[in-house]
């Protein structure tokens, strides 16, 4: 079975309750669902959450939720908890941020599509930026991979640093994509030195030799980290009408 899990917490440190934060005139988790929906291999959606507010929300809009533990370190140890909850053994499973509200169904089924092809990697997406504001925002995590696409390292800062010429420079795209056996493979590994340092929970798999694959998409997306993420999602929604 395929499912697709969006891990939401309340207590966000840089914006707090954002997953219930309007969007125009819709709580960003439910954008996020509504854009997952549009995915032709998930067999399964799943919004897994620790907060009563985010459940009854998304209850409320016809989404199954899972509830999960407050404690849960990261997103992708909320996921392996929800995926332990089901009936049914998942096989595929692929995890989408919760504050990915432009996210869209092929986006998805992109990353089922290539965990079939890598069946011990993480799956993942990347997009080419300029070398202007997102280049230079730690909210925005860049990604460097190797000619095979595998990443290099992922950080806030901007990389790769221009001394002598320019390269090419992505983002990440908050979607993974995991088998079942790498997923919980990675949530039994201790948080490592750069993970904490970074506040980047993929540098975890990287640090214990679990490869990560970048597909580059066209994806135009912005993961709100912030209150003032709110408005340059809603230009885009309105560009995109």
């Amino acid at each position: 079975m395929n499912v697709v899990v969006i891990p939401a917490r309340y207590g966000s440190t840089r914006f707090e309750g954002k997953a219930l934060a309007e969007i125009l005139g819709k709580p960003l988790i439910q954008w996020v669902y509504e854009g997952v929906k549009g995915s032709k291999k998930a067999d399964k959606i799943i919004i897994a959450t620790d907060d009563e507010r985010i459940a009854r929300c998304a209850e409320g809009f016809g989404a199954e939720v899972v509830m999960t533990p407050v404690e849960c370190p990261s997103g992708t140890d909320r996921v392996a908890q929800a995926v332990k909850a089901l009936e049914v053994k998942a096989e595929l499973i692929v995890n989408v941020q919760g504050d990915e509200p432009l996210i869209r169904g092929e986006h998805v089924d992109l990353v089922f599509s290539f965990l079939r092809e890598e069946p011990e990697c993480i799956i993942s997406l990347k997009k080419e930026i300029s070398t202007g504001e997102e280049y230079t925002n730690p909210n925005v995590v860049k990604v460097v991979c190797d000619k095979k696409g595998y990443a290099l390292y992922f950080s806030r800062a901007p990389i790769p640093y221009f001394r002598t010429k320019k390269a090419r420079a992505f983002k990440h795209i908050g979607i993974y994509g995991y088998h079942r056996d790498t997923l919980f493979r990675f949530v039994n590994l201790a948080p490592t030195q750069l993970e904490l340092t970074e506040g980047l929970e993929q540098l975890r798999a990287m640090e214990n030799g679990i490869k990560i694959k970048l597909i580059e998409t066209e994806y135009e997306g912005i993961g709100v980290d912030t209150p003032e993420d709110i408005a340059k999602v809603e230009k885009l929604l309105g560009e995109r009408r």
